[in-house]
């Protein structure tokens, strides 16, 4: 495990470069994002897609952080305490989403989709957990946008609304 936190410490430090260059709020202001949101991180690492998005839902919105590592869900919730974000719910996980249906505005993915096992299974957990016509919004610097489209609109259950740069907005399709 300690090796396992150095790797994930080391990726920590990777984003902050990241978003130094790339604006996390600015990304998910592109991506629609609007105060009183629900929105799930999944795959939330140290949380800077999380605390954004907890700043720009406000007070009446509501984040939940997803991760696997533990080290993940601990920073998201040192960064929330020192924040002063109270509108951020973490959750450790192996896949499971224990969210109610149609309860989420929206759900990021960013830079996780490659190391998912089954990626059709977390698309079909996203579509009952978004509410109709919710926003997923996606990225992966590891994949070409070819090599997952094909997931995202094979079952009906997504359309492709928004292509910028580095990230994709799919909505969901009833």
């Amino acid at each position: 495990m300690k090796n396992n936190n150095l790797m994930f410490r080391f990726m920590a430090l990777e984003f902050k470069v990241r978003d130094y260059f790339n604006s996390p709020e600015d990304i998910l202001r592109v991506a629609g994002i609007q105060p009183g949101f629900h929105v799930l991180d999944f795959g939330c690492g140290p949380g800077s897609f999380s605390l954004a998005a907890a700043r720009l839902v406000g007070d009446t919105g509501k984040v939940y952080a997803l991760d696997i590592h533990p080290l993940a869900i601990k920073m998201v919730e040192e960064k929330a305490r020192a924040n002063h974000l109270s509108n951020i719910e973490t959750i450790a996980s192996q896949g499971e989403i224990p969210l109610a249906d149609a309860s989420i505005d929206m759900a990021l993915v960013y830079d996780v989709y490659h190391d998912l096992e089954t990626p059709e299974s977390l698309l079909k957990i996203l579509h009952r957990i978004l509410k109709p016509g919710g926003i997923l919004s996606f990225s992966d610097h590891h994949l070409k946008v070819e090599q997952v489209m094909p997931d995202f609109t094979r079952n009906g259950w997504y359309k492709l609304q928004q292509q910028e740069k580095k990230t994709y907005r799919f909505v969901k399709v009833s």
